[in-house]
Protein backbone atom coordinates (compact mmCIF):
# COMPACT_ATOMS: atom_id res chain seq x y z
CA UNK A 1 0.00 0.00 0.00
CA UNK A 2 1.19 3.66 -0.96
CA UNK A 3 1.84 5.68 1.88
CA UNK A 4 1.65 9.82 1.88
CA UNK A 5 2.80 12.69 3.87
CA UNK A 6 1.11 16.03 3.26
CA UNK A 7 2.22 19.58 3.61
CA UNK A 8 0.04 22.36 3.91
CA UNK A 9 1.11 26.19 3.99
CA UNK A 10 -0.09 29.20 2.59
CA UNK A 11 3.47 30.03 0.98
CA UNK A 12 4.88 27.98 -2.12
CA UNK A 13 8.41 28.71 -1.29
CA UNK A 14 8.45 26.83 2.12
CA UNK A 15 6.08 24.06 0.94
CA UNK A 16 8.72 23.33 -1.61
CA UNK A 17 11.36 23.54 1.82
CA UNK A 18 9.38 21.14 4.10
CA UNK A 19 8.98 18.77 1.13
CA UNK A 20 12.47 18.80 -0.52
CA UNK A 21 13.85 18.92 3.11
CA UNK A 22 12.12 15.69 4.88
CA UNK A 23 11.96 13.95 0.55
CA UNK A 24 16.47 13.79 1.16
CA UNK A 25 16.03 12.73 4.02
CA UNK A 26 13.59 9.51 3.85
CA UNK A 27 13.62 9.36 0.02
CA UNK A 28 11.28 7.84 -1.94
CA UNK A 29 9.66 5.71 0.59
CA UNK A 30 6.66 7.77 0.60
CA UNK A 31 4.37 9.93 -2.11
CA UNK A 32 4.70 13.73 -0.70
CA UNK A 33 1.61 15.83 -1.41
CA UNK A 34 1.45 19.62 -0.92
CA UNK A 35 -1.27 22.14 -0.62
CA UNK A 36 -1.45 25.76 -0.27
CA UNK A 37 -4.41 26.00 1.68
CA UNK A 38 -7.00 23.61 3.63
CA UNK A 39 -9.67 23.23 1.32
CA UNK A 40 -7.03 22.06 -1.22
CA UNK A 41 -5.32 19.73 1.78
CA UNK A 42 -9.13 18.17 2.62
CA UNK A 43 -9.58 17.45 -1.50
CA UNK A 44 -6.06 15.93 -1.84
CA UNK A 45 -6.86 13.97 1.25
CA UNK A 46 -10.28 12.10 0.02
CA UNK A 47 -8.38 11.65 -3.74
CA UNK A 48 -5.93 10.00 -2.01
CA UNK A 49 -8.31 8.04 0.30
CA UNK A 50 -10.67 7.10 -2.52
CA UNK A 51 -7.21 5.46 -4.26
CA UNK A 52 -6.45 3.51 -1.41
CA UNK A 53 -3.54 5.47 -0.03
CA UNK A 54 -2.32 5.75 3.70
CA UNK A 55 -2.02 9.24 4.68
CA UNK A 56 0.81 8.52 7.72
CA UNK A 57 1.14 12.41 8.56
CA UNK A 58 -0.32 16.03 7.79
CA UNK A 59 2.15 18.37 9.11
CA UNK A 60 -0.32 22.06 8.31
CA UNK A 61 1.07 25.66 9.30
CA UNK A 62 -1.39 27.59 11.81
CA UNK A 63 -1.83 30.63 10.52
CA UNK A 64 -3.19 30.60 6.86
CA UNK A 65 -6.18 32.06 4.98
CA UNK A 66 -9.84 31.32 5.38
CA UNK A 67 -9.39 28.04 7.35
CA UNK A 68 -6.49 28.54 9.70
CA UNK A 69 -3.99 25.25 10.46
CA UNK A 70 -5.60 24.21 14.07
CA UNK A 71 -9.00 24.02 12.51
CA UNK A 72 -7.82 22.08 9.38
CA UNK A 73 -6.44 19.67 11.99
CA UNK A 74 -9.55 19.41 13.85
CA UNK A 75 -11.65 18.63 10.62
CA UNK A 76 -8.48 16.11 9.51
CA UNK A 77 -8.79 14.41 13.08
CA UNK A 78 -13.00 14.16 13.04
CA UNK A 79 -12.71 12.32 9.59
CA UNK A 80 -9.48 10.51 9.81
CA UNK A 81 -8.29 10.20 13.75
CA UNK A 82 -5.28 7.92 12.84
CA UNK A 83 -3.53 10.32 10.77
CA UNK A 84 -0.81 12.04 13.02
CA UNK A 85 -1.18 15.70 12.80
CA UNK A 86 1.88 18.32 13.71
CA UNK A 87 1.44 21.95 13.07
CA UNK A 88 4.23 24.54 11.93
CA UNK A 89 4.03 28.15 13.40
CA UNK A 90 5.41 31.54 13.93
CA UNK A 91 2.57 32.74 16.16
CA UNK A 92 0.66 30.31 17.80
CA UNK A 93 0.92 30.85 22.14
CA UNK A 94 1.72 27.51 23.76
CA UNK A 95 -1.52 27.74 25.56
CA UNK A 96 -3.27 27.07 22.25
CA UNK A 97 -0.70 24.27 21.07
CA UNK A 98 -1.23 22.33 24.10
CA UNK A 99 -4.97 22.51 23.96
CA UNK A 100 -4.89 21.66 20.52
CA UNK A 101 -3.04 18.57 21.52
CA UNK A 102 -5.12 17.30 24.16
CA UNK A 103 -8.08 18.24 21.73
CA UNK A 104 -6.94 16.06 18.32
CA UNK A 105 -3.96 14.29 19.73
CA UNK A 106 -1.71 16.61 17.80
CA UNK A 107 1.48 14.63 17.59
CA UNK A 108 3.66 17.58 17.66
CA UNK A 109 4.37 21.24 16.62
CA UNK A 110 7.40 23.01 14.77
CA UNK A 111 8.21 26.60 15.41
CA UNK A 112 9.10 28.90 12.27
CA UNK A 113 11.70 29.22 11.40
CA UNK A 114 11.87 25.47 11.77
CA UNK A 115 15.26 23.17 12.02
CA UNK A 116 16.08 20.39 9.07
CA UNK A 117 17.15 18.22 11.30
CA UNK A 118 13.99 18.45 13.98
CA UNK A 119 11.50 18.74 10.67
CA UNK A 120 13.24 15.13 9.75
CA UNK A 121 13.46 14.02 13.10
CA UNK A 122 9.73 14.53 14.46
CA UNK A 123 8.33 13.32 10.56
CA UNK A 124 10.38 9.91 11.76
CA UNK A 125 9.57 9.86 14.95
CA UNK A 126 5.72 10.01 14.22
CA UNK A 127 5.70 7.57 11.28
CA UNK A 128 6.47 5.39 14.21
Amino acid sequence: MEKAILFVDDEALILMSMKSQVKRHLGDTYRYETALDASEAMQIIEELVTEGVKILIVISDWLMPNIKGDEFLRIVHQRYPEIQKIIITGHADIASVEALKKEINLYSYLKKPWDEKELVTTITSALK
